[in-house]
């Protein structure tokens, strides 16, 4: 009897817990007499004429927890739009004889990982992932509080030379189109001021808050900016109008463009600092640990179950299934009457 072989990629960006998961994977799956294939570089490792992977098991994968990024390597690659990437991935995925994928990755990602399931029946099994925190129907994405962790240690080093030279710092924070990112960072860093994708910002308010504090004898102020916020009447800052496989432009540049734009309103010595990937790397959080081994565990009791189509969520503080489905043309935004006060550009105090 042959034995079952189970693949696993990650895909998109990469992130902090998806050792974790890839690591939890391969042991629970090695006790259920499960083979484990890891495919190399997201999607592209399936797409390609021949299929890239590495055989995993416990003893490759035993010290990897602690470890930021993926072992498997990962892109952005979208099978749909590359020259025979379904028919490749088809064949491939036949060679390989897989009797199940888990596919760890966001909304592209898994949004691929759906369609496949879709017009293929191919028995996948997801696993969210994403720094921005925007993927629909889970409490939690795998990545977030490792990125928000370096978020916060490098506003609370920026605080000691902003307050020595009495300056404005802008910290540029990653997110795209979702502001939890930069909110949340304020929260934890007590920054004076947020700016979100979710509410365009309006340069003279901004100056006012922070000309107000200085007359109040505060000798620095932080102000933390999203990647693709942006000022009233204006567009998105871009490094590069070229869109990636999944239509997705690169942001950047807003918190240069803001400190020159607050220097000239108030007067007051502004700085920028673009974290950049800084945010998607470093020593995984406990916390990201613990979920990318319960997401992981999660993940081959859904394929002993044969829950195909699925994938595992964070909902009421358990771990549970949620259709793959969900994910497809879904957005998720903040809830602003509920966390963020829009007249002063920085998190509420009080939740109703």
């Amino acid at each position: 009897m042959n034995q079952e072989k189970i693949g696993i990629l990650t895909g998109g960006g990469d992130c902090s817990g998806l050792n974790s998961a890839i690591k939890s994977i391969t042991q629970v799956a090695s006790i259920h007499k499960f083979k484990v294939i890891g495919i190399r570089d997201g999607w592209k490792g399936l797409s390609c004429c021949d299929a890239i992977y590495k055989i995993l098991n416990n003893k490759l994968v035993d010290q990897i927890d602690y470890f930021g990024g993926t072992i498997l390597g990962t892109s952005r690659t979208n099978p749909y739009v590359v020259t025979d990437g379904i028919k490749n991935l088809l064949i491939n995925w036949k060679k390989l004889n897989l009797s199940a994928l888990v596919v760890i990755g966001g909304e592209d990602t898994l949004g691929i990982a759906s369609r496949l399931f879709n017009e293929h029946r191919l028995p996948i099994i997801g696993i969210p992932k994403t720094i921005d925190f925007d993927v629909p129907d889970t409490e939690y994405s795998l990545g977030f509080e490792s990125s928000l962790n370096v978020i916060t240690s490098s506003i609370d080093n920026i605080k000691s030379t902003a307050e020595s030279h009495s300056r404005v710092f802008i910290v540029e924070v990653m997110g795209r189109n979702a502001g939890y990112l930069a909110l949340f960072a304020g929260m934890s860093t007590g920054a004076q001021i947020v700016l979100i994708p979710e509410v365009d910002f309006e340069i003279n308010r901004i100056s006012n808050i922070l000309i107000k504090r200085k007359k109040e004898g505060y000798r620095h102020s932080i102000v933390i900016v999203a990647e693709s916020a942006k000022a009233k009447g204006n567009l998105e800052n871009l490094l590069t109008s070229e869109m990636d496989q999944f239509g997705h432009v690169r942001f950047g540049g807003i918190g240069n463009w803001l400190a020159g734009a607050l220097a000239r309103e108030s007067s007051l010595e502004c700085r920028s600092i673009v974290l950049g990937h800084l945010q998607r790397g470093g020593t995984p959080t406990a916390y990201d640990r613990r979920m990318g081994f319960m997401f992981g565990s999660a993940s081959i009791q859904a394929i002993r179950n044969k829950s195909f189509g699925s994938f595992i969520s964070l909902f009421n503080g358990e771990i549970v299934l949620k259709p793959l489905s969900k994910l497809q043309d879904s957005s998720v935004y903040l809830n602003l009457s509920k966390y963020y006060n829009s007249e002063l550009y920085c998190p509420k105090y009080v939740y109703n």
